[in-house]
């Protein structure tokens, strides 16, 4: 078989894998509502089933007009119950009343998947709040059971406050006395500890490509023999290694949010729209890949970008500016959760995409990981067929040289790209 004809063969095989990898990945968004321009939530959920990769979003209350505009739309959903509000509930009638007023008018028609109670409490110091807060878990997991609800988890979002103050690698994250006692009520009742990752936060002006996934020589683990190139990872294992020194790495994580903002006050140190692209854009990749961290290979986490919206009304510039689309529904810029109305997969998009260094590896050498290479003009997708299945084909005038780049771009962002078995994947 001529060499352009296997070509054509293995993208036909290769691009259908790497879509089915983009529309099963867990990513999802906080949708706030701290502004006075945003769309109704009719329009925003219709925006996101049609228009995005979205599957999942999560709402820092539980708004009736939102929770309705999502019915019928597979969108699972994650309610809040506000840091002022939980802590009556730590009692069993107060958990079934709220249950009954906030959930069971809307579920199963809403997929409502998770309640998050509060939001940090553990950071905030406040001592009635934390006092409350694992009794008002418990309390609402047991309302549902009451109301033979199974499928709702409980959990509550952390930041990184959590773990005792660590300048090392992390393999010597470790909680804070005390702040690990949540984690058996999570295993208990097999629902995840949600975590609030921001290398954002932890950034420092020579740590930039480190925060933003972008080539840099990484920070090498001595305990473990891994070497970090970016700070997602980084933090996500610091915490993960918390766990295991309590016993409870088995319980899930998931990421409740993370995000960068794309314009701020002059000068602030690494807020800019090049750097939202590439935090945001290669995080996405990062945790479509499937590749994991150094302490956690293998692993996609669920992903809750923050935040869906710009919202005018928060108090500084940066925090207005974190939102991945416009109140117009426009994107502020394009990390690959658009997709037309044949969900054409991001890499045939002719955008280039942010300089994005190794995910994260076991080597101690210099993480020197080449750009992600944009994808060329040369090769353009087809509409998927009545099946739902679609395949690429080049251009007449497209080379063995850019078809090769194309799978090579491909192959790079997580997709298995073994050869074709006999017996093996088929459309």
């Amino acid at each position: 078989m001529e060499p352009k004809k296997l070509l054509l063969l293995f993208l036909f095989f290769l691009f259908h894998s790497a879509c089915h990898v983009i529309l099963t990945a867990a990513i999802g968004v906080n949708y706030g509502t701290v502004a006075d321009n945003l769309p109704p939530p009719s329009q925003v959920a219709t925006f996101l089933k049609t228009k995005t990769t979205i599957d999942r979003v999560k709402i820092f209350d539980t708004n009736p007009d939102v929770l309705r505009a999502f019915a019928n739309t597979g969108i699972a959903v994650t309610v809040t119950v506000g840091n002022g509000d939980f802590p009556p509930l730590a009692k069993l009638p107060a958990a079934q009343s709220w249950v009954a007023d906030n959930i069971l008018p809307f579920y199963p028609r809403t997929n409502i998947n998770r309640i998050a109670v509060g939001n940090e409490i553990l950071a905030t110091s406040d001592k009635d709040l934390i006092a409350h807060l694992l009794p008002a878990m418990k309390a609402l997991h047991s309302a549902l059971n009451l109301a033979n609800i199974t499928a709702i988890q409980v959990s509550t979002p952390h930041s990184l406050g959590i773990l005792a103050p660590n300048t090392g690698p992390p393999s010597q994250g470790q909680f804070r006395t005390g702040y690990d006692k949540i984690l058996e009520y999570h295993r208990q009742t097999k629902s995840p500890f949600l975590v609030n990752p921001y290398p954002f936060f932890g950034l420092s002006p020579d740590t930039l490509n480190y925060a933003t996934f972008r080539p840099n020589g990484g920070v090498f683990d001595n305990a473990t023999g891994m070497n970090y190139t970016n700070m997602f990872d980084a933090q996500m294992d610091a915490v993960f290694s918390a766990m295991k020194k309590v016993g409870h790495e088995d319980v899930d994580l998931v990421v409740a949010e993370t995000g960068w903002p794309s314009a701020g006050d002059p000068n602030q140190l690494g807020v800019s729209l090049e750097n939202a692209v590439s935090y945001n854009g290669n995080l996405i990749r990062h945790v479509r890949s499937g590749k994991g961290t150094p302490l956690m290979p293998n692993r996609t986490f669920e992903t809750y970008i923050f935040a869906l919206f710009n919202e005018n009304l928060k108090p500084t510039l940066s925090e207005q500016n974190y939102g991945l689309f416009k109140p117009d529904l426009d994107p502020v810029y394009d990390v690959v959760l658009c997709v037309s109305d044949t969900l054409r997969p991001s890499f045939f998009k002719n955008e280039s995409g942010p300089t994005s260094g190794p995910a994260s590896g076991s080597s101690a050498s210099t993480a020197t990981g080449p750009a992600a290479m944009g994808p060329t003009r040369d090769v353009v997708a087809q509409p998927p067929s009545s099946t739902g299945k679609r395949w690429c084909v080049p251009k007449p005038n497209a080379t063995e040289a850019t078809l090769q780049k194309n799978i090579d771009y491909v192959c790079s962002s997580g997709v298995d790209c073994k050869p074709i078995q006999n017996g093996g994947l088929h459309l």
